[in-house]
């Protein structure tokens, strides 16, 4: 059969591969398995044997595609530049469009209408902060508790939502804070401390209540409709603002992307979005964020994939960190 929507990866993409081997030591399924169907290389030639009708989009396919993680660890050592994040939301699509099972519909649901539902996660979170204090998740089923035992403790500092955040001394500009899905609600402190630390370096702060979830979730998942519906609603959203501000990085990766799902708007939203860790160690380079005098000791830094991979952003936060006072 091929390829059936527009979101199929394209045959420039698809040849742009020469199957020279340098993303299979950069890839965690790979080295997990050894085997060739879970490197990169061989998840672009399986799209290639679809996109030729060699082979149909089956389980099989599904099940190749769905083994990758994304996180684009590939791309940052590919000679050819292939845009693999973007080939495997093609496929993802191809696969939500030609295989919709029920499960695969359920997820839809949660990581589309739910998730950009503010609402919907308020009460999902309630509940499981109090199934966290009551204990009661020890009596959930094994496999549910698995899941529920991986998750932070949740506390509540209170959703950010709404706000708007004048800036200390001289205004710099404006940003636009994107609340995120689940960082509201679960890291609502690192909202907070974001917001202290962007106003003491010159910004005014908004967080507008018409943002929605960023759609990268949707979009990884192959739901087409609801990652453009979402980018359409932030692009208005955040209409106004200097730059738009992220602390999450599978958010600020999606956002810079936006050209693909939201057209001219979204182009100009992604040429606006910033790492906080960019726009604070600008600050602190500047002289507007003061350095530690103090001597905190080492400290480990854990660069999350789409922030150093898909945004390629590796020495600011390394930068905040030692200005903090910690060894690096």
């Amino acid at each position: 059969m091929g390829w059936v929507t527009d979101e199929a990866p394209t045959r420039a993409e698809l040849e742009a591969c020469v199957q020279c081997g340098l993303c299979l030591p950069q890839c965690p399924t790979y080295r997990l398995t050894g085997k060739e169907t879970a490197s990169p290389r061989g998840r672009l030639m399986a799209m290639s044997a679809v996109a030729e009708g060699v082979i149909a989009v089956d389980e099989a396919f599904a099940e190749v595609m769905s083994f990758c993680l994304q996180c684009r660890a590939c791309e940052v050592v590919c000679p050819s530049l292939v845009p693999f994040g973007r080939a495997m939301e093609g496929a993802r699509a191809e696969v939500a469009a030609q295989l919709p099972t029920v499960s695969r519909k359920a997820r839809g649901l949660v990581v589309g209408r739910a998730l950009r539902t503010r609402p919907v996660i308020r009460a999902a979170t309630l509940g499981a902060k109090a199934l966290q204090k009551s204990g009661l998740d020890r009596a959930l089923p094994a496999a549910v508790r698995t899941t529920f035992s991986g998750l932070r403790p949740l506390g509540g500092s209170g959703s950010v939502v709404g706000q708007r955040h004048v800036a200390v001394g001289e205004t710099r500009g404006t940003i636009g804070l994107l609340s995120g899905c689940v960082m509201d609600p679960w890291f609502g402190d690192v909202h907070v401390a974001t917001i202290e630390v962007l106003r003491r370096a010159g910004f005014d702060i908004i967080v507008p209540e018409a943002q929605t979830c960023c759609g990268a979730l949707a979009a990884h998942d192959g739901d087409t409709d609801e990652t453009r519906r979402m980018a359409t609603t932030n692009v208005a959203a955040f209409e106004g603002c200097d730059f738009v501000v992220t602390n999450s990085a599978g958010c600020g990766a999606h956002l810079r992307e936006y050209g693909h799902w939201a057209g001219h708007g979204g182009r100009a939203l992604s040429d606006r979005v910033r790492d906080v860790t960019e726009v604070v160690a600008e600050a602190i380079a500047d002289g507007l964020l003061p350095a530690s005098a103090t001597d905190r000791g080492p400290a480990a830094i854990q660069d999350p994939c789409h922030l150093r991979h898909a945004q390629r952003i590796v020495d600011e936060p390394r930068q905040v960190v030692s200005a903090a006072g910690f060894a690096a």
